[in-house]
């Protein structure tokens, strides 16, 4: 760690005697006390955290060494590296592009025959031939008026 325990002591008793000069205006000597105790055991506790955290980032990380390989998995290397690999979809691209009997290729045969089709779904619901009084009483209910 950063330090040494004194500037958490040094910490402690700054927080404290600023939360007693503080709270002497307000409160009795013994509540303002208690306070100062309380706030000198807050202060000692972040100044202990603060320094941990301070020497998480100064703290140089272990670099992975040069001759271990890649495929070997060990402690201090796990988790430093991604490798990502794709298959191979050249043949399927080529299949894809070679003409067929008709002499077109398969990608433009497959979009020339069937031409775009836009999706038309189900109606749920028609309101054709309905009485306007069940249609008033659908809105209603709906609104829940």
């Amino acid at each position: 760690m950063i330090g040494t325990w004194r500037w958490n002591i040094g910490f402690g008793a700054a927080g404290g005697l600023l939360t007693l000069l503080f709270s002497m205006g307000g409160n009795t000597f013994a509540a303002s006390c208690m306070r100062a105790v309380y706030a000198f055991g807050a202060f000692f506790l972040a100044a202990y955290l603060f320094r941990a955290i301070l020497k998480l980032a100064l703290t140089p990380q272990p670099s992975i060494p040069a001759s271990r390989s890649a495929g070997q998995d060990s402690q201090s290397g796990q988790g430093n590296q991604f490798e990502a690999v794709t298959p191979d979809e050249t043949e399927a691209l080529h299949d894809m592009l070679k003409p067929d009997s008709n002499g077109r290729t398969a990608a433009k045969s497959d979009t020339g025959t069937n031409g775009f089709q836009p999706l038309n779904p189900p109606k749920l619901v028609s309101t054709h031939n309905k009485e306007p009084e069940e249609l008033a009483k659908a809105i209603r209910h709906m609104t829940g008026g």
